[in-house]
């Protein structure tokens, strides 16, 4: 699999341009997290979100692995412009 030199897989990098319906769903998926877990033991890094579905998980590790239909969309860019 090609990568962006990043170790994210193409494509599903970092910096790319996130479909927004993702992002809002990320944003959610976040956001109740921590309104039920208000002293957060360590911060996730982001959220793996399935594009179909929307439906996705906090992920806390600092390479984790996503699945093909998956999305990668970090904390930064979950908080930013909120």
């Amino acid at each position: 699999m090609a990568t962006n030199g990043e170790n994210t897989p193409k494509g599903r990098g970092m910096s790319e341009l996130v479909d927004p319906n993702l992002l809002k769903a990320a944003r959610e998926i976040y956001y109740t997290y921590c309104y039920f877990h208000v002293k957060l033991p360590k911060p996730p890094i982001g959220v793996a979100i399935d594009r179909k579905t929307y439906r996705g998980q906090l992920l806390f590790t600092k390479r984790p692995i996503l699945l093909p239909w998956e999305n990668f969309i970090p904390i930064s860019q979950i908080e930013s412009e909120t």
